[in-house]
């Protein structure tokens, strides 16, 4: 092959990757370098002359010429004097021979391996250079396109024809897409898998929450407001606490928008996700009482010594405090840093509940002093919550609370 014809080809190629001129004619210099010390075994008396724009290459040979019977005649960077009068007749001892190696004396062989290094090194740094950018844009919202839907992921094309992979542990639950979409996600994480960048984007992050908000609140953006701390049950319910240093802003209000004008267009892109904005302050016992809204706290009392506090409520606040599935106070149990535990006012206890007491022939007196320890002294407000939220927040057993929802529950199927 034409030293020519190696040469542009690797630029053009080079070019198509948008490898810069100076990284480009390293590159080549470095495959060549490496050809001279496989044939000759050091590259130090060797110059390379690369002219990218006409495909030009020189290698240049130097070495100082020496007697025949010279004990350095045997060294790489000398000739003998015979062998350098075979390049020039009037060559004499001392003087240095600059011998030009074209491309061809190398070996066909050599040549075709060098083409295929070249590209080899184009497609590592192309790798690298993809790794490097998009390690930098971590935790950022980027838009890309639908291009394949598999079973355990979504393959996305960005703006430059990179692939990116979309989860399904980091997909909204109710997420569905076609070929073709415009998705927007933040970029979760960089991994290197087999040698090649993987880059994967979420949508159930905290993170995904906070960018929407910067995307569609002026405020937001300009650091007016600061969102202190994000919590989610992704396509559910999420709960954002809001922070403004001006007094002339409100941060909540501002979030919102006219009639949630700003607000509608995140829900929607979480699909239809109950997003609560509250006020963040520093006084704990009112950022637990706006944590637990829509309910409204009677009284609480907080045990910094094992991070929990206990919180009164009226019996009709019970389970707007609880939400479904547990979610309220799931979420803002996450968000003020404290496992909450919801009680009841004993004084104004709801004829048509039962008092777990009522069931101690039935269930250990142990389960259900366990069970009230986290607020739970009535049937309902146990069956208000999920089983696997009671397992996280009580010592006891998955098969336990199995048995005890199977005892409450036969209690209400009577009636």
């Amino acid at each position: 092959m034409d030293s020519s014809i190696l040469i542009e080809s690797f630029a053009e190629f080079a070019k198509n990757k948008n490898v810069d001129r100076p990284t480009m004619i390293r590159i080549l210099e470095d495959v060549f370098r490496t050809m001279i010390r496989k044939k000759y075994e050091v590259d130090d008396n060797f110059d390379i002359i690369i002219n990218a724009d006409k495909g030009d290459l020189e290698i240049w040979r130097f070495r100082e010429i020496v007697d025949d019977n010279s004990e350095d005649i045997w060294d790489y960077d000398k000739i003998s004097l015979t062998d350098a009068r075979l390049i020039e007749p009037d060559f004499e001892i001392g003087e240095e021979v600059s011998e030009e190696i074209k491309l061809l004396d190398f070996g066909r062989r050599a040549v075709m391996t060098a083409r295929q290094t070249l590209i080899q090194r184009i497609k590592d740094l192309e790798k690298d250079l993809l790794y490097q950018k998009y390690k930098d844009l971590v935790g950022e919202m980027i838009s890309a396109e639908v291009y394949q839907i598999l079973g355990r992921e979504v393959l996305l094309i960005d703006s430059e024809g990179n692939e990116i992979s979309l989860p399904k542990a980091e997909q909204i639950p109710k997420d569905r897409f076609r070929k073709g979409d415009s998705v927007r996600a933040i970029i979760d994480r960089v991994d290197m898998v087999n040698g090649s960048p993987k880059i994967i984007l979420s949508r159930t992050s905290g993170e995904f929450l906070e960018r929407l908000f910067e995307n569609e609140v002026p405020e937001v953006y300009d650091g007016l407001i600061t969102i202190k701390k994000v919590v989610r049950e992704p396509g559910e319910r999420a709960k954002v606490a809001v922070e403004s240093y001006d007094d002339r802003i409100d941060p909540v209000g501002a979030c919102v928008g006219m009639k949630g004008s700003r607000i509608h267009s995140i829900v929607r892109e979480l699909q239809n996700e109950n997003i609560d904005v509250i006020n963040f302050t520093d006084n704990m016992e009112l950022y637990i009482a706006r944590a637990l809204s829509p309910a409204k706290i009677t009284s609480m009392k907080i045990r910094d010594e094992d991070g929990r506090v206990s919180v009164f409520l009226k019996p009709d606040q019970v389970s707007l405090a609880i939400g479904k599935g547990g979610q309220n106070i799931k979420l803002a149990s996450k968000l003020v840093g404290l496992e909450i535990d919801v009680f009841r006012e004993l004084s104004e206890l709801e004829e048509e509940d039962v008092d777990l007491d009522e069931f101690s022939d039935e269930i250990d007196s142990w389960i259900i002093d366990e069970l009230k320890k986290i607020g739970l002294d009535t049937a309902k407000s146990v069956l208000a919550l999920s089983q696997e939220d009671i397992v996280r927040r009580t010592e006891l057993e998955e098969e336990t609370i199995k048995h005890v929802f199977g005892i409450l529950s036969q209690e209400f199927d009577k009636d």
